[in-house]
């Protein structure tokens, strides 16, 4: 019996070690593109192994680079592997271990902000959102320079239930620096509390799993890594447009030291922002004088909830941004642009600026 075991169970067979590979294709980190490698395969399998059990599962693995944790999700037990590497140095280190792993590894030499998940499994591994998360995984080590932007464009996929979340709850294990790990993960009144905080929590279950320390990486960056595990959730803590909750998060956060009531005002023209800040907050029950991070997800949520309903009466609302009405200001001091006037953020030209 433990012989069948064995037998089942897929290793790699003996490979050059990923130093090795890195000497013989001549690979070095880019600093201009954040990389850094992880080659001690101890902490790329106890990275993987935050994700859950691997066993026959589909896993797509954001940039791979010499493969040294591409090597532990395949020993994990996945069926089936979908690398998406930006860097073309790194493909012929990958195709060596896709033929060590037939049939279990398949290369795509992409851009992962670009790239549709949607269509990179079979359709028949999706389960209902509401059931249990399907059998796939997303699971990289993130360049530095691209997580934050990846990480919001996947809520926002979650949100709309779209690209990896076209399957149903994929679960995603992912590394950040720590500072931005410990954002994702803060809990109300921490120092780390931040508009990433809020809208990780109100998708997802995050978790903050462990921390690899900097001199683990080749070439050593300069902070230290946090690796974070996410599961969406089956309905979100706010029910409102991801790019309405965003607005109304960002602006409250933007003057994190003061009261949050600061913020808010920042959504409306200054014309009608006293009074619609007043308005606001009354209708969300929120004391103005918190502190942003002090808010709860819910509180967050009857801001967003009395947002909305502003902007039912006052559909242009939704397109004004404080930012585009100060840069009218300043043109309008060398010009004789009307005042009055600001860009609809929807379409890039000039509209009424006074919808209150």
């Amino acid at each position: 019996m433990a012989a069948s075991r064995k037998l089942a169970t897929f290793r790699l067979p003996p490979l050059p070690t990923v130093g090795e590979l890195i000497k013989l294709y001549k690979l070095r980190a880019e600093k201009q593109l954040s990389q850094n490698f992880l080659l001690d395969l101890r902490l790329t399998d106890k990275l993987v192994r935050q994700a859950g059990s691997l066993k026959d599962a589909h896993v797509c693995e954001v940039g791979p680079g010499p493969g040294g944790l591409t090597r532990s999700i395949l020993n994990a037990g996945a069926a089936d592997l979908l690398v998406v590497e930006k860097d073309s140095r790194f493909i012929p280190g990958l195709k060596l271990l896709s033929e060590a792993a037939p049939e279990k590894m398949r290369i795509v030499h992409g851009d992962i902000l670009t790239y549709r998940m949607d269509r990179g499994f079979p359709v028949n591994i999706a389960k209902p959102w509401e059931g249990e998360p399907p059998n796939l995984h997303v699971i990289g080590n993130l360049p530095f320079n691209v997580s934050t932007i990846l990480i919001i464009k996947w809520l926002e996929n979650m949100s709309n239930r779209t690209g990896p979340f076209a399957y149903g709850r994929t679960r995603l294990t992912l590394t950040f620096q720590k500072e931005v790990a410990e954002r994702l993960t803060a809990s109300t009144n921490s120092k780390q509390r931040s508009r990433l905080s809020i809208m990780a929590q109100y998708l997802c279950t995050v978790r903050n799993c462990f921390t690899i320390p900097g001199r683990a990486f080749v070439p050593k960056p300069d902070v230290d890594v946090g690796i974070v595990h996410f599961t969406p959730l089956v309905q979100p803590q706010i029910q409102q447009p991801f790019k309405l909750v965003e607005k109304v998060v960002r602006n409250v956060f933007q003057f994190r030291r003061k009261h949050c009531h600061k913020g808010v005002a920042m959504l409306f023209p200054e014309a009608c922002r006293m009074e619609l800040t007043q308005e606001m907050m009354q209708r969300a029950d929120v004391d103005p004088i918190m502190r942003p991070a002090e808010l709860t997800i819910p509180q967050f949520r009857a801001l967003a909830d009395a947002y909305a309903h502003l902007c039912t009466q006052e559909p242009s609302l939704l397109s004004y941004e404080f930012r585009e009405e100060l840069r009218l200001k300043h043109l309008t001091r060398r010009r004789s642009t009307p005042v009055d006037t600001f860009i609809d953020m929807a379409t890039g030209t000039p509209s009424p600026q006074q919808p209150c």
